[in-house]
Protein backbone atom coordinates (compact mmCIF):
# COMPACT_ATOMS: atom_id res chain seq x y z
CA UNK A 1 0.00 0.00 0.00
CA UNK A 2 1.24 3.42 -1.18
CA UNK A 3 0.42 6.38 1.37
CA UNK A 4 0.74 10.24 1.00
CA UNK A 5 0.21 11.57 4.63
CA UNK A 6 -0.08 15.58 4.85
CA UNK A 7 0.71 17.09 8.66
CA UNK A 8 1.16 20.52 10.23
CA UNK A 9 4.22 21.68 11.73
CA UNK A 10 2.72 21.14 14.71
CA UNK A 11 2.36 17.35 14.95
CA UNK A 12 -1.65 16.91 13.46
CA UNK A 13 -2.46 15.08 10.49
CA UNK A 14 -4.44 17.09 8.47
CA UNK A 15 -4.98 14.25 5.21
CA UNK A 16 -4.35 10.80 4.36
CA UNK A 17 -4.36 8.65 1.10
CA UNK A 18 -3.64 5.61 0.23
CA UNK A 19 -3.23 3.86 -3.46
CA UNK A 20 -3.20 -0.12 -2.98
CA UNK A 21 0.48 -1.28 -4.72
CA UNK A 22 0.73 -3.57 -8.19
CA UNK A 23 3.15 -5.12 -10.26
CA UNK A 24 4.66 -4.45 -13.44
CA UNK A 25 6.23 -7.06 -16.13
CA UNK A 26 7.34 -7.36 -19.55
CA UNK A 27 10.84 -6.20 -18.02
CA UNK A 28 12.03 -10.06 -17.88
CA UNK A 29 10.77 -10.08 -14.10
CA UNK A 30 7.79 -8.53 -12.18
CA UNK A 31 8.64 -4.65 -10.67
CA UNK A 32 7.32 -2.36 -8.81
CA UNK A 33 4.60 -0.69 -10.40
CA UNK A 34 6.87 2.72 -10.12
CA UNK A 35 5.23 4.62 -12.99
CA UNK A 36 1.71 3.77 -11.56
CA UNK A 37 2.92 5.13 -7.99
CA UNK A 38 4.51 8.04 -9.52
CA UNK A 39 1.64 9.15 -11.38
CA UNK A 40 -0.73 8.74 -8.43
CA UNK A 41 1.74 10.81 -5.98
CA UNK A 42 1.67 13.36 -7.92
CA UNK A 43 -2.11 13.45 -8.39
CA UNK A 44 -1.87 13.21 -4.66
CA UNK A 45 0.60 16.31 -4.26
CA UNK A 46 -1.34 18.53 -6.29
CA UNK A 47 -4.86 17.82 -3.94
CA UNK A 48 -2.85 18.62 -1.00
CA UNK A 49 -1.55 21.72 -2.45
CA UNK A 50 -4.99 22.81 -2.65
CA UNK A 51 -5.53 22.18 1.27
CA UNK A 52 -1.92 23.95 2.08
CA UNK A 53 -0.15 25.26 -0.53
CA UNK A 54 2.42 26.38 1.56
CA UNK A 55 4.02 22.75 1.94
CA UNK A 56 7.04 23.26 3.85
CA UNK A 57 8.90 19.83 3.49
CA UNK A 58 8.70 16.29 1.76
CA UNK A 59 10.43 13.25 3.27
CA UNK A 60 10.13 9.75 1.56
CA UNK A 61 9.73 6.01 3.74
CA UNK A 62 9.84 3.38 1.62
CA UNK A 63 10.35 -0.60 2.21
CA UNK A 64 13.71 -2.29 2.13
CA UNK A 65 15.59 -4.44 -0.71
CA UNK A 66 14.40 -2.51 -3.22
CA UNK A 67 16.49 -0.34 -5.69
CA UNK A 68 15.78 1.97 -8.84
CA UNK A 69 18.04 2.12 -11.73
CA UNK A 70 18.49 5.28 -13.02
CA UNK A 71 20.49 6.65 -16.01
CA UNK A 72 20.35 9.98 -18.05
CA UNK A 73 18.05 11.61 -15.64
CA UNK A 74 15.48 9.12 -16.17
CA UNK A 75 14.54 5.88 -14.63
CA UNK A 76 15.87 2.95 -16.68
CA UNK A 77 14.53 -0.19 -14.58
CA UNK A 78 11.93 -0.02 -11.47
CA UNK A 79 12.96 -2.30 -8.96
CA UNK A 80 12.06 -6.23 -8.71
CA UNK A 81 9.93 -7.48 -6.43
CA UNK A 82 11.62 -8.97 -3.78
CA UNK A 83 9.50 -11.57 -3.89
CA UNK A 84 10.88 -12.74 -7.42
CA UNK A 85 12.73 -16.07 -7.50
CA UNK A 86 16.30 -15.74 -8.28
CA UNK A 87 17.60 -19.09 -10.35
CA UNK A 88 19.27 -21.65 -8.16
CA UNK A 89 22.43 -21.52 -10.18
CA UNK A 90 22.52 -17.30 -9.73
CA UNK A 91 21.66 -17.89 -6.55
CA UNK A 92 24.79 -20.18 -6.01
CA UNK A 93 26.83 -18.23 -7.40
CA UNK A 94 25.90 -14.82 -5.94
CA UNK A 95 26.12 -16.71 -2.11
CA UNK A 96 29.63 -17.49 -3.26
CA UNK A 97 30.57 -14.07 -3.05
CA UNK A 98 28.68 -12.42 -0.63
CA UNK A 99 30.39 -10.79 2.43
CA UNK A 100 30.12 -12.76 5.86
CA UNK A 101 27.33 -12.49 7.92
CA UNK A 102 29.19 -11.34 10.88
CA UNK A 103 30.33 -8.36 8.85
CA UNK A 104 26.93 -7.02 6.83
CA UNK A 105 24.33 -8.39 9.39
CA UNK A 106 22.61 -9.51 6.43
CA UNK A 107 21.28 -13.09 6.73
CA UNK A 108 20.81 -15.16 3.46
CA UNK A 109 17.27 -14.97 2.52
CA UNK A 110 15.17 -16.08 0.09
CA UNK A 111 14.36 -14.81 -3.52
CA UNK A 112 15.11 -10.87 -3.70
CA UNK A 113 15.06 -10.26 -0.11
CA UNK A 114 19.08 -9.37 -0.43
CA UNK A 115 18.88 -6.38 -2.22
CA UNK A 116 22.87 -7.49 -3.84
CA UNK A 117 20.93 -10.63 -4.85
CA UNK A 118 18.40 -8.70 -7.56
CA UNK A 119 21.31 -6.50 -8.65
CA UNK A 120 23.17 -9.83 -9.29
CA UNK A 121 19.99 -11.04 -11.29
CA UNK A 122 19.62 -7.65 -13.22
CA UNK A 123 23.15 -8.20 -14.65
CA UNK A 124 22.95 -12.05 -15.09
CA UNK A 125 19.90 -11.46 -17.44
CA UNK A 126 21.37 -8.26 -18.76
CA UNK A 127 25.01 -7.76 -19.39
CA UNK A 128 26.01 -4.38 -18.85
CA UNK A 129 22.45 -2.92 -17.51
CA UNK A 130 24.55 -0.99 -14.66
CA UNK A 131 26.59 0.66 -17.46
CA UNK A 132 26.76 4.25 -16.41
CA UNK A 133 23.73 4.22 -14.31
CA UNK A 134 23.11 4.96 -10.45
CA UNK A 135 21.93 2.38 -8.02
CA UNK A 136 18.77 4.86 -5.65
CA UNK A 137 17.15 2.86 -2.73
CA UNK A 138 13.69 3.00 -2.83
CA UNK A 139 13.18 5.85 -0.51
CA UNK A 140 15.77 8.14 -2.27
CA UNK A 141 14.56 7.69 -5.59
CA UNK A 142 11.09 9.28 -4.95
CA UNK A 143 13.60 12.03 -3.30
CA UNK A 144 15.90 12.49 -6.42
CA UNK A 145 12.27 12.21 -8.57
CA UNK A 146 11.09 15.01 -6.71
CA UNK A 147 14.12 17.10 -5.96
CA UNK A 148 16.90 16.48 -8.89
CA UNK A 149 19.39 15.21 -6.36
CA UNK A 150 20.57 11.68 -5.84
CA UNK A 151 21.66 10.62 -2.51
CA UNK A 152 22.31 7.02 -0.74
CA UNK A 153 21.68 5.93 3.03
CA UNK A 154 22.06 4.12 5.79
CA UNK A 155 18.53 2.74 7.11
CA UNK A 156 17.90 1.57 3.59
CA UNK A 157 21.66 0.21 2.57
CA UNK A 158 21.46 -1.37 6.12
CA UNK A 159 18.57 -3.22 5.57
CA UNK A 160 19.48 -6.60 4.80
CA UNK A 161 21.09 -5.45 1.35
CA UNK A 162 24.96 -7.42 1.34
CA UNK A 163 26.03 -4.07 1.00
CA UNK A 164 26.86 -2.21 3.76
CA UNK A 165 28.98 -3.18 6.90
CA UNK A 166 26.90 -1.22 9.80
CA UNK A 167 29.81 -1.13 12.19
CA UNK A 168 32.75 -0.04 9.75
CA UNK A 169 30.03 2.31 8.57
CA UNK A 170 31.28 1.56 5.24
CA UNK A 171 30.26 -0.48 1.76
CA UNK A 172 31.14 -4.05 1.42
CA UNK A 173 33.79 -5.58 -0.45
CA UNK A 174 30.83 -7.41 -2.62
CA UNK A 175 29.60 -3.93 -3.38
CA UNK A 176 33.10 -3.04 -3.78
CA UNK A 177 34.57 -5.65 -6.00
CA UNK A 178 31.23 -5.73 -8.15
CA UNK A 179 31.10 -1.69 -9.02
CA UNK A 180 28.32 -1.32 -6.98
CA UNK A 181 29.66 0.57 -4.59
CA UNK A 182 30.37 3.24 -6.83
CA UNK A 183 27.07 3.49 -8.54
CA UNK A 184 25.84 4.65 -5.16
CA UNK A 185 25.68 8.29 -5.06
CA UNK A 186 26.69 10.27 -2.06
CA UNK A 187 25.66 9.37 1.47
CA UNK A 188 23.47 11.99 2.91
CA UNK A 189 21.48 11.31 6.73
CA UNK A 190 17.27 10.52 6.54
CA UNK A 191 16.48 14.24 7.19
CA UNK A 192 19.28 15.94 5.67
CA UNK A 193 17.76 18.60 3.15
CA UNK A 194 18.91 17.37 -0.58
CA UNK A 195 16.70 20.24 -1.83
CA UNK A 196 14.11 22.35 -3.10
CA UNK A 197 11.53 20.96 -5.24
CA UNK A 198 12.05 20.81 -8.85
CA UNK A 199 10.43 23.94 -10.75
CA UNK A 200 8.44 22.23 -12.93
CA UNK A 201 6.67 19.84 -10.51
CA UNK A 202 6.14 23.42 -8.15
CA UNK A 203 4.81 25.22 -10.97
CA UNK A 204 2.82 22.18 -12.15
CA UNK A 205 1.18 21.19 -8.79
CA UNK A 206 0.87 24.51 -7.09
CA UNK A 207 3.35 24.01 -4.40
CA UNK A 208 5.73 26.73 -3.43
CA UNK A 209 9.07 26.80 -4.97
CA UNK A 210 11.37 26.46 -1.85
CA UNK A 211 9.47 23.12 -0.55
CA UNK A 212 12.47 20.80 0.97
CA UNK A 213 12.73 17.45 -0.04
CA UNK A 214 14.61 15.34 2.21
CA UNK A 215 16.72 11.86 1.29
CA UNK A 216 14.44 10.16 3.39
CA UNK A 217 14.97 6.45 5.41
CA UNK A 218 13.47 2.76 5.44
CA UNK A 219 9.77 2.47 7.08
CA UNK A 220 10.78 -0.47 9.77
CA UNK A 221 13.51 2.32 11.19
CA UNK A 222 11.22 5.43 10.52
CA UNK A 223 8.61 3.58 13.19
CA UNK A 224 11.70 3.17 15.55
CA UNK A 225 12.29 6.93 15.60
CA UNK A 226 8.44 7.32 16.14
CA UNK A 227 8.32 5.24 19.12
CA UNK A 228 11.64 6.88 21.03
CA UNK A 229 9.40 9.83 21.22
CA UNK A 230 7.55 8.15 24.15
CA UNK A 231 9.66 8.72 27.67
CA UNK A 232 9.13 5.29 28.57
CA UNK A 233 11.38 3.94 25.44
CA UNK A 234 13.82 6.88 24.58
CA UNK A 235 17.15 6.36 24.16
CA UNK A 236 16.46 3.23 26.86
CA UNK A 237 17.41 -0.64 26.53
CA UNK A 238 13.80 -1.35 24.34
CA UNK A 239 12.50 -3.09 21.64
CA UNK A 240 10.17 -1.98 19.12
CA UNK A 241 8.44 -4.79 17.44
CA UNK A 242 6.45 -3.50 14.47
CA UNK A 243 3.68 -5.55 12.94
CA UNK A 244 2.12 -4.99 9.63
CA UNK A 245 2.60 -7.92 6.55
CA UNK A 246 6.45 -8.56 8.16
CA UNK A 247 6.79 -8.36 12.46
CA UNK A 248 10.30 -6.47 12.29
CA UNK A 249 11.76 -6.60 15.74
CA UNK A 250 14.78 -4.42 16.52
CA UNK A 251 16.29 -3.82 19.66
CA UNK A 252 17.84 -0.62 21.04
CA UNK A 253 20.71 -1.60 23.33
CA UNK A 254 21.44 0.34 26.27
CA UNK A 255 23.84 3.21 25.56
CA UNK A 256 27.44 1.99 25.32
CA UNK A 257 26.82 -1.50 24.64
CA UNK A 258 28.72 -3.33 22.02
CA UNK A 259 26.18 -5.55 18.93
CA UNK A 260 28.68 -8.23 18.18
CA UNK A 261 26.75 -8.95 14.77
CA UNK A 262 28.00 -12.55 14.95
CA UNK A 263 26.64 -13.66 17.94
CA UNK A 264 22.97 -13.46 16.31
CA UNK A 265 21.64 -16.24 14.87
CA UNK A 266 21.94 -15.68 10.61
CA UNK A 267 19.85 -18.53 9.43
CA UNK A 268 17.28 -17.92 11.93
CA UNK A 269 15.91 -14.53 10.31
CA UNK A 270 18.30 -12.18 12.71
CA UNK A 271 20.23 -9.60 11.17
CA UNK A 272 21.34 -6.05 12.23
CA UNK A 273 19.57 -3.19 10.91
CA UNK A 274 20.82 0.55 10.95
CA UNK A 275 19.20 3.19 12.62
CA UNK A 276 18.33 7.17 11.20
CA UNK A 277 21.48 7.64 12.91
CA UNK A 278 23.76 5.07 11.66
CA UNK A 279 23.75 2.73 14.93
CA UNK A 280 23.56 -0.62 14.23
CA UNK A 281 19.87 -1.92 15.05
CA UNK A 282 19.92 -6.25 16.54
CA UNK A 283 16.70 -7.18 14.60
CA UNK A 284 14.84 -10.95 13.88
CA UNK A 285 11.47 -10.76 11.50
CA UNK A 286 8.90 -12.69 10.25
CA UNK A 287 6.28 -12.32 7.97
CA UNK A 288 3.57 -12.52 10.69
CA UNK A 289 0.80 -10.47 8.76
CA UNK A 290 0.86 -12.50 5.68
CA UNK A 291 0.62 -15.78 8.20
CA UNK A 292 -2.32 -14.47 9.55
CA UNK A 293 -3.77 -13.84 6.00
CA UNK A 294 -2.87 -16.94 4.87
CA UNK A 295 -4.52 -18.82 7.94
CA UNK A 296 -7.63 -16.66 8.30
CA UNK A 297 -8.27 -15.87 4.61
CA UNK A 298 -9.43 -13.02 3.33
CA UNK A 299 -11.27 -10.83 6.28
CA UNK A 300 -7.99 -10.75 8.43
CA UNK A 301 -9.45 -7.61 10.29
CA UNK A 302 -11.38 -10.11 12.80
CA UNK A 303 -8.01 -10.80 14.20
CA UNK A 304 -7.72 -6.95 15.69
CA UNK A 305 -10.83 -5.11 15.01
CA UNK A 306 -11.63 -3.89 18.64
CA UNK A 307 -15.41 -5.54 18.82
CA UNK A 308 -14.08 -8.74 18.03
CA UNK A 309 -11.55 -8.83 20.84
CA UNK A 310 -13.55 -9.92 23.91
CA UNK A 311 -14.60 -12.69 22.09
CA UNK A 312 -11.39 -13.77 20.58
CA UNK A 313 -9.98 -13.80 24.63
CA UNK A 314 -12.94 -15.69 26.03
CA UNK A 315 -12.43 -18.46 23.15
CA UNK A 316 -9.03 -18.81 24.17
CA UNK A 317 -9.63 -21.40 27.60
CA UNK A 318 -11.21 -23.69 24.85
CA UNK A 319 -7.95 -23.63 22.80
CA UNK A 320 -5.84 -24.12 25.35
CA UNK A 321 -8.15 -27.39 26.68
CA UNK A 322 -8.15 -28.86 23.21
CA UNK A 323 -4.41 -28.34 22.88
CA UNK A 324 -5.30 -26.91 18.99
CA UNK A 325 -2.35 -24.73 17.47
CA UNK A 326 -0.39 -23.66 14.45
CA UNK A 327 2.69 -24.96 14.18
CA UNK A 328 5.00 -22.84 11.62
CA UNK A 329 6.04 -21.83 9.19
CA UNK A 330 3.17 -20.56 6.32
CA UNK A 331 5.90 -17.72 4.51
CA UNK A 332 8.64 -20.67 3.99
CA UNK A 333 12.28 -19.27 4.07
CA UNK A 334 11.97 -16.60 6.72
CA UNK A 335 11.13 -16.39 10.37
CA UNK A 336 12.93 -18.12 13.31
CA UNK A 337 11.96 -21.48 11.55
CA UNK A 338 12.71 -21.06 8.45
CA UNK A 339 12.88 -24.58 6.80
CA UNK A 340 9.66 -25.95 8.61
CA UNK A 341 6.36 -26.20 6.66
CA UNK A 342 3.26 -25.18 8.72
CA UNK A 343 0.35 -26.93 9.82
CA UNK A 344 -2.68 -27.25 12.16
CA UNK A 345 -2.57 -29.34 15.09
CA UNK A 346 -6.65 -30.03 15.93
CA UNK A 347 -7.95 -26.97 13.80
CA UNK A 348 -11.09 -25.67 15.83
CA UNK A 349 -14.59 -25.51 13.93
CA UNK A 350 -15.58 -22.54 15.96
CA UNK A 351 -14.39 -19.34 14.01
CA UNK A 352 -13.46 -17.64 17.29
CA UNK A 353 -11.51 -20.00 18.73
CA UNK A 354 -9.28 -20.51 15.33
CA UNK A 355 -8.88 -16.90 15.23
CA UNK A 356 -7.43 -16.78 19.01
CA UNK A 357 -5.12 -19.71 18.37
CA UNK A 358 -3.76 -18.11 14.97
CA UNK A 359 -3.01 -14.86 17.24
CA UNK A 360 -1.29 -16.96 19.91
CA UNK A 361 0.84 -18.66 17.34
CA UNK A 362 1.52 -15.24 16.39
CA UNK A 363 2.81 -14.10 19.85
CA UNK A 364 4.76 -17.67 20.16
CA UNK A 365 6.62 -17.01 17.38
CA UNK A 366 7.64 -13.43 18.08
CA UNK A 367 8.02 -14.18 21.58
CA UNK A 368 11.20 -16.54 20.26
CA UNK A 369 12.09 -13.69 17.89
CA UNK A 370 12.48 -11.55 20.61
CA UNK A 371 14.67 -14.10 22.36
CA UNK A 372 17.14 -14.54 19.32
CA UNK A 373 18.06 -10.75 19.74
CA UNK A 374 18.16 -10.41 23.47
CA UNK A 375 15.13 -8.33 24.22
CA UNK A 376 15.29 -7.58 27.76
CA UNK A 377 13.38 -4.66 30.30
CA UNK A 378 10.91 -3.23 28.01
CA UNK A 379 9.19 -3.81 24.48
CA UNK A 380 6.66 -1.66 22.46
CA UNK A 381 4.19 -3.32 19.76
CA UNK A 382 3.35 -0.85 17.09
CA UNK A 383 1.37 -1.19 14.13
CA UNK A 384 -1.89 -2.86 13.16
CA UNK A 385 -1.65 -5.95 15.46
CA UNK A 386 -0.84 -3.95 18.42
CA UNK A 387 -4.88 -4.01 18.67
CA UNK A 388 -5.11 -7.68 18.62
CA UNK A 389 -5.33 -8.71 22.59
CA UNK A 390 -4.91 -12.08 22.14
CA UNK A 391 -1.57 -11.23 20.70
CA UNK A 392 -0.62 -8.50 22.62
CA UNK A 393 -1.46 -10.18 26.19
CA UNK A 394 0.24 -13.34 25.14
CA UNK A 395 3.04 -12.17 24.35
CA UNK A 396 2.90 -10.49 27.77
CA UNK A 397 2.14 -13.46 29.57
CA UNK A 398 5.00 -15.47 27.69
CA UNK A 399 7.21 -12.91 28.55
CA UNK A 400 6.43 -11.98 32.27
CA UNK A 401 9.87 -9.87 32.83
CA UNK A 402 9.34 -7.48 30.29
CA UNK A 403 7.19 -4.54 30.27
CA UNK A 404 4.94 -4.95 26.92
CA UNK A 405 3.36 -1.48 25.82
CA UNK A 406 1.55 -0.81 22.94
CA UNK A 407 0.68 2.90 21.47
CA UNK A 408 -2.97 4.23 20.38
CA UNK A 409 -1.31 5.30 17.13
CA UNK A 410 -1.94 4.51 13.37
CA UNK A 411 0.37 6.81 11.66
CA UNK A 412 3.83 5.66 13.59
CA UNK A 413 5.69 5.13 10.12
CA UNK A 414 5.17 8.77 8.93
CA UNK A 415 5.18 10.29 12.69
CA UNK A 416 8.56 9.25 12.99
CA UNK A 417 9.73 10.77 9.80
CA UNK A 418 8.10 14.17 11.37
CA UNK A 419 10.38 13.62 14.07
CA UNK A 420 13.34 13.65 12.04
CA UNK A 421 12.64 17.36 10.63
CA UNK A 422 11.65 18.27 14.27
CA UNK A 423 12.88 16.29 17.07
CA UNK A 424 10.91 18.11 19.72
CA UNK A 425 7.73 17.04 18.66
CA UNK A 426 5.83 14.53 21.13
CA UNK A 427 2.88 12.09 20.79
CA UNK A 428 -0.39 13.09 20.44
CA UNK A 429 -1.03 9.59 22.70
CA UNK A 430 0.54 7.61 25.30
CA UNK A 431 0.95 4.07 25.96
CA UNK A 432 -1.01 1.72 27.69
CA UNK A 433 0.78 -0.79 29.26
CA UNK A 434 -0.28 -4.68 28.60
CA UNK A 435 -1.77 -6.47 30.81
CA UNK A 436 -0.94 -10.30 31.20
CA UNK A 437 -3.86 -13.10 30.64
CA UNK A 438 -5.10 -14.80 33.62
CA UNK A 439 -3.84 -18.04 31.92
CA UNK A 440 -0.91 -20.67 32.39
CA UNK A 441 0.57 -20.72 29.02
CA UNK A 442 3.81 -22.63 30.64
CA UNK A 443 2.44 -26.26 29.31
CA UNK A 444 0.93 -24.74 26.15
CA UNK A 445 4.34 -22.87 25.01
CA UNK A 446 6.18 -26.10 25.53
CA UNK A 447 4.88 -28.08 23.45
CA UNK A 448 4.31 -26.03 20.87
CA UNK A 449 8.12 -25.31 21.25
CA UNK A 450 8.92 -28.69 21.11
CA UNK A 451 6.72 -29.26 17.85
CA UNK A 452 8.31 -26.76 16.30
CA UNK A 453 11.47 -27.49 16.48
CA UNK A 454 10.89 -31.14 15.37
CA UNK A 455 9.44 -29.64 12.25
CA UNK A 456 12.74 -27.08 11.73
CA UNK A 457 15.48 -30.33 12.41
CA UNK A 458 13.27 -32.45 9.94
CA UNK A 459 13.26 -30.23 7.20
Amino acid sequence: MSKLTLWSAGGNLLARETRPNARVAGLGFEALDAGGIEEWLLETLAAFARLAPDIGHILPVAHGAAAAIVRDGRLLLPPLDYEEPVPADERRAYDRDRDGFERTGSPALPHGLNLGAQLHHLEARQPGVLEGAQILLWPQYWAWLLSGVAASEVTSLGCHSDLWHPVEERASELAVRRGWAGRLPPLRRAGEVLGPLRPELARRLGLTADLQVHAGLHDSNAALVAARAFPEIAERESTVLSTGTWFVAMRTPAPGTQVDIAALPEARDCLVNVDAFGRPVPSARFMGGREIETLTGIDTRRIDIRPDQPSLVAALPSVLASGAMVLPTFAGGVGPFPNARGRWVGMPADQAERRAAVSLYAALVAEVALGLIGTRERILVEGRFAEAEVFVRALATLRPDLAVYVANAHNDVSFGALRLLDPSLQPQSSLRRVEPLELDLTAYRSRWLAAAEQLEEAA
